[in-house]
């Protein structure tokens, strides 16, 4: 019973800082901060952990890893044409990059 009082705990405190990133996120955006672009790379990791992915690693990088299997194929196609050709193998080198 404690241990689930304290994941509610938690759950509430990353719903508030949730609602400051988006804050933050914005305020970066119109003032053309580099942090805006952080900010989202938090939120894209958060999403791929949600999705049963690594938590330091982003979609981009999961969909290069698994770019012949769908439903990542498809992904990956959708991510490079957004975001430029490449982005999704350039996005796995810059991680491994930071790892090694």
């Amino acid at each position: 019973m404690r241990y689930r009082a304290g994941l509610l705990l938690i759950w509430l405190l990353c719903a508030v800082a949730a609602l400051v990133a988006h804050v933050w996120m914005l305020a970066a955006i119109i003032a053309g901060s580099r942090r805006a672009w952080k900010i989202g790379i938090g939120f894209d990791q958060l999403a791929n952990t949600a999705f049963g992915g690594d938590e330091d690693e982003t979609i981009s990088s999961r969909c290069w890893r698994y770019r012949d299997e769908q439903p990542y194929k498809t992904l990956r196609w959708l991510l490079d044409a957004g975001f430029g050709d490449g982005h999704c193998e350039s996005a796995r080198e810059a991680e491994m990059a930071r790892v090694l």
